[in-house]
């Protein structure tokens, strides 16, 4: 018979596994208010429809769609809705180079020039240094979004043709000495798996991470949508109202953006992460420890550019950094794994907890950042206790502060102009074609009086030239899904123009339309220097 003691202690242990138990339901069930808040947040934000899921210790135990894939169209958002997840296509190009870093066929490390043979950049040091690794890493010296416009909006440049105008991009600043997002140098990496095994690779990607995770919708490109297809359309405010705009093509830029998926196969994509490589139901692996390990290490460190104080303070973390493919940084006291994507239409957010093996993804079809922000921290915030914020709260109040400073410069900008004042030149002299050396030609004609400039290799890029003040005109494209810019004349002693550059007229602007790294001389005198 046992003593009172030993009774004691058998009672307290049995009511600590009951709280032990109670705690892990808690934290394996999704937040109870979680149709509220996602509804919630998106009349907030007025984001059409939106996918949420959860992945929780191997299992899946959220996946919902909610709203509608296309305004004006009643065919709801459920867990198997594709949608457009941009630059969160960059963890699924590491992966794919560390299929073939496990096999044998290059490092991480592999001189560039090595694998992707006419490789070339500005600097020649940095065209023989860079490596495989510093084409993951937004390293190499490019400025933020430099060479966008090569394929954003959609362009007639292959990606080899892209990745060629890369010798003539100036760099922003030396080597490996500072971070600054980029796109181009992830097409790069993707074009040596087709130099490295004679596979695209799109083909690679399908075969090898897609076919072997069920991921059986997912695809590279938008052009493999049929009609009744369970797909998400495109949104974007248009002139302040948000409406359907065209599908952005993003085949050219296709290792930095193009993939599709469904909350549903992206978890699949998780399950397989967040085991490390690992296939969660089966023998076998993606990639072996060792990459993920590779993969989530800090390789470039970034700033710290959250508040210290206000609304969003609780999002500064102790450190942040990017690997390969995803950006690391902490929150609560654990290791964020993540990473958002954007594009014409769409945002989406993926992010991965390893220690609580925890991973969340929201897909949306509004180019609405805090939406899917405020969604994600809702949840992170029920799986690690502690204190909780009103995302969706503190994030429409962040934007209203931004949109209000962004108004204030554009309107003292606009007050601000000499509008009274005159081009140097007849209109008629600011015609002709420009060469600008990494993008190519851009044209100026005079059309009914008016000048009319286009970008040459961008369909869409039509603009309208209203003159602005002195030698400085807006380009207002027809096209109001591009962000409108100031094109700037200068001229030579002789009254000749010399060159002409751009600037984004607004200060939210996305950096792919990366305008100021444009300078476009006449083509006669491009021809002759």
């Amino acid at each position: 018979m046992p003593s009172m003691r030993a009774t004691r202690f058998f009672i307290i242990v049995l009511a600590l596994a009951c709280i032990s138990g109670d705690r892990t339901r808690a934290q394996t069930n999704p937040p109870t208010d979680l149709d509220a808040y996602v509804t919630r947040t998106m009349k907030t934000f007025d984001v059409p429809g939106i996918a949420v899921a959860i992945v929780k210790d191997g299992k899946i135990v959220f996946a919902k769609g909610y709203g509608v894939r296309k305004l004006g169209d009643p065919n709801p958002v459920d867990e198997n809705t594709l949608f457009g997840i941009g630059s969160n296509t960059k963890a699924f190009t590491a992966a794919a180079l560390a299929t073939l870093v496990d096999q044998g066929k290059i490092s991480w490390d592999d001189p560039v020039y090595q694998r992707l043979p006419g490789f070339q950049m500005y600097d020649p040091y940095v065209s023989h240094e860079m490596t495989i690794r510093d084409l993951l890493t937004h390293r190499s010296g490019m400025g933020l979004g430099e060479g966008d416009l090569l394929f954003w909006p959609h362009t007639t440049f292959t990606r080899q043709e892209i990745i060629y105008r890369l010798r003539f991009m100036k760099p922003a600043s030396s080597f490996r000495s500072h971070y600054a997002y980029d796109n181009l140098l992830y097409m790069t990496a993707g074009q040596i798996i087709p130099a490295v095994t004679g596979t695209s690779w799109d083909d690679y990607v399908r075969e090898k991470i897609f076919t072997p995770l069920g991921m059986k919708s997912t695809t590279i490109s938008t052009t493999a949508f049929k009609p009744g297809d369970n797909y998400a359309f495109p949104h974007s405010k248009v002139d302040g109202k948000l409406q359907v705009i065209p599908f952005q093509d993003l085949d050219n830029a296709g290792p930095a953006g193009s993939i599709n998926s469904s909350v549903a196969e992206m978890c699949k994509w998780f399950l397989v992460q967040l085991n490390h490589g690992k296939f969660p139901d089966r023998d076998g692996r993606l990639f072996n420890e060792a990459q993920s390990h590779e993969m989530w290490s800090s390789q470039t460190i970034l700033p710290i550019d959250e508040p210290e104080t206000g609304p969003l303070s609780a999002l500064r973390g102790h450190f942040r950094s990017y690997g390969l493919g995803w950006f690391l940084t902490d929150y609560k006291g654990r290791k964020l794994v993540g990473h958002s994507g954007g594009l014409s239409g769409f945002v989406t957010r993926v992010q991965l907890i390893p220690e609580e093996n925890l991973g969340v993804v929201v897909l949306t079809n509004a180019e609405q950042v805090s939406a899917m922000e405020s969604i994600v921290f809702h949840i992170v915030d029920h799986y690690l206790g502690g204190a909780t914020t009103d995302w969706t709260a503190a994030m429409k109040a962040n934007d209203d502060k931004n949109e209000k400073e962004a108004a204030d410069i554009t309107k003292n900008a606009a007050s601000g102009h000499a509008e009274n004042s005159k081009p140097s030149l007849a209109v008629e002299k600011y015609a002709g074609v420009y060469t600008d050396p990494w993008y190519g030609p851009a044209t100026i004609k005079l059309q009914n009086g008016q000048l009319v400039f286009t970008l040459d290799h961008t369909p869409a890029a039509v603009a309208d030239l209203q003159h602005w003040q002195y030698d400085t005109f807006k380009a207002h494209w027809r096209d109001r899904t591009i962000e409108d810019a100031f094109v700037t004349f200068a001229l030579k002693p002789d009254g000749a123009i010399d060159h002409f550059t751009m600037q984004a007229v607004s200060p939210l602007a996305d950096f792919s339309f990366d305008y100021q790294d444009l300078y476009f001389t006449p083509r006669k005198a491009a021809a002759a220097k």
